[in-house]
């Protein structure tokens, strides 16, 4: 293997063993469980092309785990004295947040609209049968429901539809 051996990541006993059950949960996220793979096979010692070939990921994506773990080094073992090292884990194999501007309207605004939407025009003395998307982002700002919102807003999330929900009644009755 040519260019410089990876500086190593140490694993406890506890890591590596959390790291394991990780792998072979069925209801890990397989995202997840293959960044729990590249941990352990850097624990063992192994250089990031071969673990990139083996797993088919990128080799930048190997030394980007290896490196987010050795840089959490200490807040493993003071998490791991405290008993409380399996949370971390599952915290450092997470995806970090992203960049980018926050969400403009709550889901729970969002549910609103769609309330909204559903009601006749007429209970809300508008002089229309249906709403249109003027209407109805009109309505919302006259609720303070939002703050504001252009009717194309409106339009488009009512474009998405319902969430598909299973034809079969899940509830008791």
């Amino acid at each position: 293997m040519r260019g410089p051996r990876p500086e190593p990541i140490g694993l406890s006993g506890t890591q590596q063993q959390l790291l394991e059950q990780i792998v072979r949960r069925t209801s890990s996220a397989q995202a997840i469980v293959m960044r729990a793979r590249i941990i352990l096979a850097a624990g063992r010692g192994e250089r990031n092309q071969p673990i990139a070939q083996q797993l088919q990921v990128a080799r930048l994506t190997v030394q980007t785990w290896r490196a987010r773990w050795r840089a959490a080094a200490n807040r493993l073992q003071v998490a791991e004295a405290k008993g409380e090292v399996e949370a971390v884990i599952q915290e450092l194999l997470e995806d970090a947040p992203r960049s980018g501007a926050p969400a403009t309207f709550t889901p729970e605004q969002l549910c609103q609209l769609m309330v909204v939407a559903c009601e006749k025009p007429e209970a809300s003395g508008r002089p229309v049968t249906h709403w249109t998307p003027p209407e109805l982002a009109d309505e919302l700002v006259k609720r303070e429901i939002v703050k504001q919102i252009s009717p194309r807003s409106v339009g488009r999330f009512l474009k998405r539809g319902p969430a598909q929900t299973p034809f079969v009644n899940l509830l008791a009755e």
